[in-house]
């Protein structure tokens, strides 16, 4: 690299392109990848013909990253259990955008999956970057008018399973420090009384990790019983912190200093609705520094 590179569109745009390849893979080391595909690629393109270096860098992550999303997806369904997404530490800015942190959300990341690889491309690329139908097209190498089609019905998708979550800071940190506390003092009436009465967990922890629930556990008695005879069974100290992952509140849990899980909270009604828990030590390599996440 030059003296200049700082001034490449590449590096000026990284932190967006990073964003699409991530809300399209749900994997931080799968759009490093892109990234760096998409890096070879832009090195051999004469600059001078490129009007617009911002959209032809959209185009060529989104197009790199459609083909690792359909050789991924095969993947997937080998996975051992449930698959959720790769949790990424995330600042309070990242939370502070109500509509961003939503959209990158592990819980939105999760009803992403449930799109096709065509489907997903379009729906992030409208919906979260509010990219024009035209640019759209240019990037999945499809006409506007397919794009408006598949737009509607992914965004139609989305809307029947997009989870309803509190975007009230103060509700989400208040919840947040309720459930640190039960959980670390073992307060099993305390984590019932801050979970829904239907709560739903999902945990993710890739055939990897002893005692992962490799089936939804529904309800507040019956997670609140495994959450603290889980601790209890830890074979040392289980200690939960409160973080943001994904621009909302979320849980470290750490065994003996040793990060073991985090725990993706969906907060509606001054209670968790929904727990998006990943053990897998495979994804928990993005947990120590902030990821730097853009929509624009």
């Amino acid at each position: 690299m030059s003296d200049d590179d700082g001034d490449d569109p590449f590096i000026v745009h990284r932190r967006l392109l990073f964003t699409v390849a991530y809300e399209m893979l749900g994997s931080a080391a799968d759009a490093e990848d892109v990234l760096q595909e998409s890096w070879l690629r832009w090195a051999t393109v004469d600059r001078a013909e490129i009007r617009e270096p911002r959209a032809y860098l959209v185009r060529i992550v989104t197009r790199q990253a459609l083909n690792q999303l359909r050789t991924l997806s095969r993947r997937r369904e080998d996975y051992v259990g449930e698959w959720l997404p790769e949790p990424l530490l995330t600042s309070r800015d990242v939370a502070d955008d109500v509509e961003f942190a939503e959209n990158v959300s592990i819980a939105m990341l999760t009803v992403l999956e449930t799109l096709g690889p065509a489907e997903r491309a379009v729906f992030v690329l409208r919906e979260v970057f509010d990219l024009s139908y035209e640019e759209i097209a240019d990037a999945v190498g499809k006409s506007s008018a397919a794009v408006r089609q598949i737009a509607h019905r992914a965004k139609e998708h989305v809307a029947a399973r997009r989870p309803r979550m509190s975007v009230d800071r103060t509700e989400q940190e208040e919840v947040m420090g309720r459930l640190v506390v039960a959980l670390n003092t073992g307060d099993l009436q305390g984590l019932m009384d801050v979970l829904a009465p239907d709560v739903v967990s999902v945990a993710d922890g890739g055939g990897k990790v002893r005692g992962a629930a490799r089936r939804p556990v529904i309800g507040a008695d019956r997670l609140a019983r495994l959450l603290v005879g889980g601790m209890a069974k830890a074979g040392g100290l289980v200690v939960a912190t409160a973080a943001w992952v994904n621009g909302q509140p979320a849980l470290r849990l750490e065994l003996d200093g040793r990060l073991v899980g985090v725990a993706s909270l969906t907060i509606a009604g001054g209670r968790v609705a929904m727990v998006h828990s990943i053990a897998n030590p495979d994804k928990l390599g993005n947990l120590d520094a902030e990821a730097e996440l853009a929509s624009r």
